[in-house]
Parts: structure tokens; C-alpha cells; sequence
């Protein structure tokens, strides 16, 4: 599967969080699935003609996070879906991720509604096996 990462050096995210981000968006769009190798760091490091250092950071929080894993000699492959975290920490994560879309998405002007129907609409996008009923 080839797996496409694309940066913006002019943000104000950094390069290394830019590439988790993408990974985790792939695995929650069904874009990967589990067991799909991911480039090794020294590959997606020239393609994105970053810093390998920057590559390994992305790919070691990943794994941290169990989203990766690391197979020695082999590189980095989706891992199974497993909580790593507790309910309290999910339930933290995704409160502090809603706080700072609310908050960008009101100094926007989008009203309540509007909020709600593109989060809606996102959500929609998914893979239905990606959402809980």
C-alpha cells in the first residue's frame, strides 16, 4: 500500500506531529489497515526531505500510543486496535481535542449548528466499523 504524506512547512504544527497526524487519519479512514507497512524512517524521511530524527519521533509516539508497531529489522506496521489508555485519559484526550475545535470553530463564526453538522459530516465519512453504535 503506498501511503502518502504531505507536509506544509509553512505551518504552525510541527513536521513531526503533521506525520502522526496523517497516520492516524489514514488508520481511522480505513486508508490503512492493520498489518500495512508503513515507509521505513530513512525512506519517508528523503521522500519528505525532512530530518530522520523528525520521522522517528513521529513513528516512536505512534508506537507509544499503540497505534504502530516496530518490528525489528522489519520497520513500522499498523498495529491491532488496543486501548492503551485508560477511560479517564481517552475521555481527556478527546475533551481537550473538542475544546480547541469548539473554540477555533466559534472565533470562525461558525454558529453551534454549523459546528455540529460538519462534525457530523466528518464523522460520516468514516468507515462505519470505525464507529461504535
Amino acid at each position: 500500500m503506498v501511503f502518502d504524506v504531505v507536509i506544509s512547512t509553512g505551518s504552525n504544527v510541527p513536521i513531526y506531529r503533521q506525520i502522526v497526524d496523517q497516520v492516524r487519519h489514514a488508520i481511522a479512514s480505513g486508508d490503512l489497515a492493520v498489518g500495512d507497512q508503513l515507509p521505513s524512517v530513512r525512506v519517508l524521511a528523503e521522500r519528505l526531505l525532512v530530518n530522520h530524527n523528525t520521522v522517528a519521533k513521529a513513528f516512536n509516539e505512534l508506537v507509544r500510543d499503540g497505534v504502530l508497531e516496530s518490528r525489528h529489522g522489519l520497520g513500522a506496521f499498523v498495529a491491532k486496535r488496543r486501548n492503551v489508555f485508560s477511560t479517564a485519559e481517552r475521555r481527556r484526550r478527546l475533551d481537550a481535542a473538542i475544546t480547541t475545535l469548539t473554540s477555533e470553530a466559534l472565533l470562525l463564526d461558525f454558529s453551534h449548528e454549523e459546528l455540529l453538522e460538519a462534525v457530523a459530516k466528518k464523522l460520516n465519512g468514516f468507515p462505519k466499523e470505525k464507529r461504535k453504535a
